[in-house]
C-alpha cells in the first residue's frame, strides 16, 4: 500500500521517500517488460500488453496513411494494422532484415503489431531502478509516452507506455468506441 502525502507543490511517497512535483507522474510501478531494439537504443514495455512475436512479414498497405503505419497482415482472421515504431519514434534507418519482428500487443482490446529491430528479453524491473523520465521542453520533443528509465547494469531501458502510443490521436488506430 502506498500513502501519499501532499507538500506544498511536491508529493511525498511514502514508500519510497521521493518527492516528485505536483502533476509529473512517479515512475511506473515494479514489473516485468519486454526489451527490443530501435537502432542504437534499448526499450521496454508492459509485457501483459503483448500477445506474441512473430517474424516480420511485408503486410499489405493502405492508401494514404502515414509512413509509420506499413500497413495491415491477417493474423488468424484477424485484420493487425502494423506500425513500424522506428518511424513512428524518428530512428534514423528502419532497415529490414532477419532479426527484424513484430510485437503483436493487445490494446484497449484491439489487437495491433508493432515492428522493432529485434526483441531481447524479458527483464523484471523493481520500482527502485526505475527512474522518472527528464523533463524536457515539449515544442521540442514529444517525451508523454516515456514513462521512466530503467537502469539495470550497464542498460539503460526506456520504458514505454505503449497503450498511450498506440491509442494517441495521430495514430489513428483507435477511437471512442474502442476505449475500454
Amino acid at each position: 500500500m502506498e500513502i501519499v502525502q501532499q507538500t506544498g507543490t511536491q508529493v511525498a511517497h511514502a514508500n519510497s521517500g521521493a518527492l516528485v512535483p505536483q502533476g509529473a507522474s512517479a515512475a511506473p510501478a515494479s514489473g516485468e517488460y519486454l526489451t527490443f531494439r530501435l537502432g542504437q537504443e534499448e526499450y521496454g514495455i508492459d509485457i501483459l500488453k503483448v500477445q506474441e512475436i512473430r517474424s516480420y512479414e511485408q503486410p499489405t498497405r493502405i492508401a494514404n496513411a502515414p509512413d509509420f503505419i506499413k500497413g495491415v497482415v491477417n493474423l488468424r482472421g484477424v485484420i493487425v494494422p502494423i506500425v513500424d515504431l522506428r518511424l513512428k519514434l524518428g530512428c534514423a534507418t528502419a532497415e529490414y532484415n532477419s532479426f527484424t519482428v513484430v510485437i503483436v500487443l493487445n490494446v484497449k482490446n484491439r489487437v495491433v503489431g508493432a515492428v522493432v529491430d529485434s526483441v531481447s528479453d524479458v527483464l523484471e524491473l523493481n520500482r527502485d531502478v526505475i527512474r522518472p523520465a527528464p523533463e524536457l521542453s515539449a515544442s521540442t520533443v514529444n517525451t508523454s509516452f516515456i514513462m521512466g528509465i530503467g537502469a539495470v547494469a550497464e542498460r539503460m531501458l526506456i520504458l514505454i507506455d505503449i497503450e498511450g502510443l498506440m491509442s494517441s490521436a495521430d495514430m489513428g488506430l483507435m477511437d471512442a468506441m474502442t476505449v475500454a
